[in-house]
């Protein structure tokens, strides 16, 4: 299911892709944010291309594979090795399919999917977020100069602050972050929203409490060697035993990488990046990412045409 190129050395970039865009009313993945057609994943495998990296690997379902083939592999032939990973709600032990399920198992799962077809250091991104050239530079940076049999891994951070929308709730990574810039901590939040000039988090009562703006967090712009994936497998089954019945329960990168911050091998560097951050969580972000894209093309930051 590879499209081959020669000199595949370097990188490689996972997309995560499988959601269902139940918040935002459709196929975020593939909608398009310019008059050229353009979809957010095309800037960052544009971005991720002009950094170094060598092969895409989309995580998506099964029943997208065509669209996605149709969509980007015109675009990347020839530029990068092209794979493909199919998260399923039945990609996990017979006991715990739900047929109620629809839902994918969430973003940990996902990334431990991976581990047949990434075979370098690689970065794992949603597909709904816009980075920024930058932003892939300063990671193909780091991956590049890390060993494949290192335990050191890193993330890319924003500010809170950055990264809300203006019409609903967002889930972020609230990140803890040592003096000497290393990841400590990073908890999952599901619900982070504004109300006024004050973003709140919902905490585990279910009330919502203020959250400092400047709060880094983790926008799944996550850095990895392939020593990634001895971690998370345990835990991901505790998760299906202790989620049993529900069916918005979801297994998170973050669950992952708690796991190696425990371990005495694992360092996870937090990079820090000049760039400006959007995506769309809602339809009504659409306009925002539009207008966005439309200022950096104006700008001559991104040709009108992208793959001409």
């Amino acid at each position: 299911m590879s499209t081959e190129m020669q000199n595949s050395k370097g990188p490689t970039l996972v997309i995560l892709a499988a959601g269902i865009g139940s918040r935002y009313g459709g196929l975020k993945q593939l909608d398009t944010f310019s008059p050229q057609g353009d979809t957010i994943i095309d800037f960052s495998i544009y971005d991720a291309i002009e950094a170094g990296f060598k092969k895409i690997v989309f995580i998506i379902r099964e029943n997208l594979l065509e669209e996605f083939k149709e969509v980007f592999e015109p675009k990347l032939k020839g530029k990068a090795e092209v794979d493909y990973v199919f998260q399923e709600l039945d990609r996990v032990p017979d006991l715990y399919v739900d047929s109620n399920r629809t839902k994918p198992w969430g973003t940990g799962h996902a990334l431990l999917l991976t581990k047949d077809v990434v075979k370098e250091n690689f970065a794992i991104i949603n597909a709904d977020d816009f980075y920024g050239r930058e932003s892939f530079i300063i990671m193909a940076n780091a991956l590049n100069n890390i060993d494949r049999d290192s335990y050191h891994f890193n993330m890319v951070a924003f500010q809170l602050k950055n990264t809300v929308s203006n019409h609903g709730y967002v889930s972020r990574g609230e990140c803890k972050v040592s003096k000497d810039g290393y990841l400590e901590d990073v908890t999952e939040r599901t619900h982070i929203e504004k109300q006024g000039d004050k973003i709140l988090v919902k905490n585990e009562s279910g009330g919502l409490e203020p959250i400092d703006p400047e709060t880094f967090v983790s926008m799944n712009f996550w850095g990895f060697t392939p020593k990634c994936f001895e971690f998370g497998w345990e835990l991901f089954n505790e998760f299906l035993e202790r989620s049993k019945g529900n069916i918005k329960a979801e297994f998170f990168i973050p669950t992952v990488v708690n796991e190696m911050l425990q371990s005495d091998k694992v360092s996870v560097e937090v990079l820090s990046t000049p760039e400006k951050w959007f995506g769309v969580t809602y339809k009504e972000d659409k306009a925002i990412a539009q207008t966005e894209i439309k200022k950096l093309k104006d700008n001559t930051v991104y040709p009108v045409h992208l793959w001409d």
